[in-house]
């Protein structure tokens, strides 16, 4: 039995009206209007937030630039780093009610959201570490004595993070921390959906030392993303989301030729080899997909099952799969919640219509879930369709809800081309007790993270991002440092 136990509601929520973060005041929109946000399993209403608009993100730019050209860009790497310390034990302090906003704000079970706590603590001092590690080169390619060369690393300025909903503390986390290592500000934009924790970090910023107008917080609807993508002022955008709104986003960028990161949408193969060892490979399949009901970039929706034990994974795979327990996000035995919104639920569900129709088969799940507390909600069925055919459109688009597409194959090659037939690249799973097959298709996969006997491993220390539609530029690792940083060369003539 899980003995954990569920916090208090928290206090932030005893405040109906939230307000924006802006140079480390909270604060209204200037149009005066707001918007609500919504607990997707029961309807009710948490809070109604401001709603940013492109005078409220001017405000918020003008007060990072302040911050950045204050003496934030010129504290010492390690004040920098002793005050992202503090920002970590804060949040760790304080993660079960940020773990409580998600689950209330999104819907994912108090026991998922909760487990956020190690990563989110490591990262921050993941971060800390690099901040000290920032260095430039000194480069001897002249003649002795006529000319030194050397770089210097510098901050690239006014960073804007436009955050997804499906893990709201965690992206807050994950955006904030090189912005902080670096010595850059901040303006984030988390989702209309899922913005409540987002403004609790902000205030625990403050908290920790982070000095005033470092980091801001823009509350609002996607007119208030897309002024921060054009804003003639902001020098990066960090996004996370879908890959048509991160396109929107290279657009708007061009005009000032802002640095550009995004981690966008996947289709990712989950790939299981006859000698794979079934007891782990049957639930990781399941969760690989499932987990937050189906709302993550790097779920496994395409699994390949090799045909030898093709009908006897699936068979064990839907009676694992009718065993997930679906319902209320604060009862510590629930494993999966509604999704977001019922606009969400609306296009999973036109997916699974589409499945019928294209010919795909159910072998589990495939309706919203009816009766007593679920009716108020967004619940789906945790959904698997076998005799997939690759150009269906669910084995083509990502879906982004608890829906597995299953498929045969009978070799590597074969394998490795349907796998790589698709225009993502985000993550992969590979199931094989072979070395040898382990490393060549981790090499022919065409992917940013390839998960062996594994799935969905993250770690600070090593990057995540995607290939082709998935995006470019890393997260977490020192790539991700990188990104937030300008080279300067320096040559002096010594003679």
């Amino acid at each position: 039995m899980n003995m954990m136990t569920i916090p208090p509601r928290p206090a932030l929520l005893d405040t109906p009206q939230q307000d924006m973060l802006i140079g480390g005041k909270r604060v209204s929109a200037l149009s005066g209007q707001r918007f609500e946000t919504r607990n997707p399993a029961t309807g009710e209403l948490l809070a109604t937030v401001a709603q940013g608009s492109a005078e409220d993100v001017d405000r918020a730019v003008k007060a990072a630039r302040a911050a950045f050209e204050g003496p934030w860009r010129r504290m010492k790497p390690v004040e920098r780093q002793r005050i992202m310390l503090r920002l970590a034990d804060l949040v760790e302090e304080h993660f079960e009610e940020l773990a409580m906003l998600d689950t209330l704000d999104l819907g994912a079970p108090y026991s998922r959201t909760i487990m956020g706590k190690a990563r989110a603590g490591a990262l921050l001092r993941y971060y800390a570490g690099q901040a000290m590690l920032i260095t430039g080169d000194t480069i001897d390619n002249n003649a002795p004595g006529d000319v030194l060369s050397h770089t210097l690393k510098e901050p690239i300025g006014v960073v804007a993070a436009i955050n997804p909903w499906n893990g709201p503390i965690g992206m807050s986390v994950w955006k904030a921390g090189p912005v902080l290592a670096t010595g850059c500000t901040l303006v984030m934009k988390p989702a209309e959906q899922t913005p409540l924790s987002a403004l609790r970090f902000g205030e625990l910023c403050l908290e920790a030392g982070v000095p005033e107008g470092v980091i801001n917080i823009v509350t609002g609807l996607g007119d208030a993303g897309a002024a921060l993508s054009s804003h003639p002022d902001v020098d990066k955008i960090a996004f996370t989301g879908s890959t048509g709104v991160g396109e929107k986003i290279l657009h708007a960028a061009a005009p000032t030729m802002k640095r550009v990161t995004v981690e966008l949408g996947g289709k990712s193969p989950n790939i299981v080899f006859a000698d794979a060892d079934l007891d782990k490979a049957v639930p990781a399949a399941a969760m690989a997909v499932f987990a937050n009901a189906g709302q993550i970039c790097s779920a496994g929706t395409r699994l390949f099952v090799q045909s030898t034990i093709h009908d006897e994974f699936m068979e064990r795979l839907a009676t694992y799969t009718r065993t997930i327990r679906v319902g209320d996000p604060l009862d510590p035995e629930t494993q999966i919640g509604p999704v977001v919104s019922a606009p969400q639920m609306d296009k999973i569900l036109a997916f699974i219509d589409s499945a019928h129709k294209e010919g795909a088969q159910p072998l589990t799940g495939g309706n919203r879930m009816r009766g007593a507390g679920y009716d108020a909600g967004y619940f789906i069925e945790p959904t698997i369709f076998t005799g997939v055919a690759d150009d269906m459109t669910i084995a083509r688009e990502e879906i982004f809800g608890p829906v597995l597409s299953a498929f045969a194959f009978d070799t590597i090659e074969e394998v490795l081309m349907r796998a790589n037939a698709t225009e993502f690249g985000l993550g992969s799973g590979v199931w094989t007790r072979d070395l040898a097959t382990a490393h060549r298709m981790a090499r022919g996969i065409r992917a940013g993270s390839v998960w062996v006997n594994c799935y969905q491993m993250l770690d600070p220390a090593v990057p995540f991002g995607g290939y082709k539609m998935s995006g470019f530029g890393r997260e977490s690792g020192p790539h991700h440092i990188e990104d937030y940083l300008e080279t300067k060369a320096i040559w002096m003539k010594l003679d």
